[in-house]
């Protein structure tokens, strides 16, 4: 039997290592830290990672000649289960509105904008554990605390694409997802138990 290769996406724009060691304290295999879109396109399962701006995230991933393409190719085309983490997660989204508006991957419809301070008391980024509350039942999230650090909240169009929120001066995005489709917010790999048996349960998701 042919063995389940995990594609970790290297863009240059994540903490790739962090990532693949938390992928393999969960208890993951073959995970092949990848910038080629032939092995992105043929993987049984992608991770997309992502640290910085939504625009040179995305500019970034654009920049690897057929990159996006491929995540397209095996992600909506195939269904394979795919995980974004932190910008990688807002990548999903239809735009962003860091350093003015630029296109994402266009995954599940919404829009990546800046968090807005609603007292003195709520500080920005957002920073550090946090609840995690499930907004409607999926195989991947439980309710937990886990780690975030982020300044802009994914907005979705349709309240049904989102899975989970935290709170940090109202409800927040913390994960959305479509099919084999989900993004987290949070960080799994700083969120200590919490984030290892996530990242168990999205080595074995059969979307």
């Amino acid at each position: 039997m042919a063995s389940k290769v995990l594609a970790l996406i290297d863009y240059g724009a994540g903490n790739l290592h962090s990532v693949e060691n938390a992928l393999r304290a969960a208890g993951g295999r073959d995970i092949l830290v990848t910038a080629d879109p032939a092995v992105a396109a043929s993987a049984d399962r992608i991770v997309l990672p992502g640290v910085g701006a939504f625009a040179n995230c995305m500019g970034a991933l654009s920049a690897i000649p057929g990159m996006v393409e491929a995540l397209d190719e095996a992600v909506v085309g195939k269904g394979r289960p795919f995980l974004g983490i932190c910008v990688g997660m807002q990548l999903m989204a239809t735009a962003g509105e860091e350093f003015g508006r630029h296109r994402g991957l266009g995954w599940i419809p919404g829009t990546v904008s800046k968090m807005e301070a609603t007292d003195e008391s709520i500080r920005i980024p957002h920073m550090g554990w946090n609840d995690v509350t499930l907004e409607r039942d999926h195989p991947m999230i439980e309710h937990g605390e886990a780690y975030f650090l982020h300044s802009f909240a994914f907005h979705v169009d349709d309240p049904a694409d989102l899975v989970a929120t935290t709170e940090h001066g109202g409800p927040v995005t913390a994960a959305v997802g479509r099919a084999n489709m989900l993004g987290v917010q949070f960080h799994p790999e700083k969120s200590q138990a919490y984030g290892l048996g996530f990242l168990a349960r999205f080595l074995e998701w059969k979307p």
